[in-house]
């Protein structure tokens, strides 16, 4: 792994980790605006997918160890820590191996990312005697995230037309 990789990746889940606790001092929190999601969507651009799936899977561990959030139970931190890497490794796979546009790929990973949160909530919810139905679930959070989504609608492209448009996106983006 190259430092620069390093580096870049450091740097994201610094993002996912300060960004929460700039949400919550809007009193309107992470469930809604869903902060953490965007530096691991980042990732998915800038960085190879397993890198990027390791800071969709690291940036809510290393919160929770500095804040306490997401809390441990109800068991969001595992189910984030599956949903985040998710988003962070579609996006990348999809964002080099297919000819597809951000406004293609960024819902596809945001889709692969749901359905991972739900299969998280069937499978490792009852370790922590969380029973819930997966779909409900899914559609609780979905519906409650839809500020927090369309956000990341607008960021994210945002970002990634305004680094490619100045060439930041071939010089960050690891291609190996």
């Amino acid at each position: 792994m190259k430092t620069r990789e390093l580096v870049v990746a450091g740097l994201l889940i610094a993002l996912a980790v300060t960004l929460p606790l700039a949400a919550h001092l809007t009193k309107v929190g992470g469930p809604v605006l869903l902060p953490m999601h965007i530096p691991i969507f980042l990732a998915g651009l800038f960085l190879r997918p397993g890198l990027a799936a390791a800071v969709g899977a690291l940036s809510p561990v290393i919160s929770f160890l500095l804040t306490g959030m997401p809390p441990l139970s109800p068991p969001m931190l595992p189910l984030m820590v599956v949903e985040l890497a998710t988003y962070g490794l579609v996006l990348s796979l999809l964002s080099r191996r297919t000819d597809w546009s951000i406004w293609v790929t960024l819902p596809l990973s945001m889709l692969f990312g749901r359905v991972a949160l739900g299969l998280a909530a069937a499978l490792i919810g009852p370790l922590f005697n969380f029973h819930v139905n997966p779909l409900i679930y899914v559609y609780g959070a979905l519906l409650k995230g839809l500020p927090g989504i369309a956000l990341q609608l607008v960021i994210v492209p945002l970002v990634a037309f305004y680094m490619k448009k100045t060439n930041l996106l071939e010089a960050w983006q690891i291609t190996q």
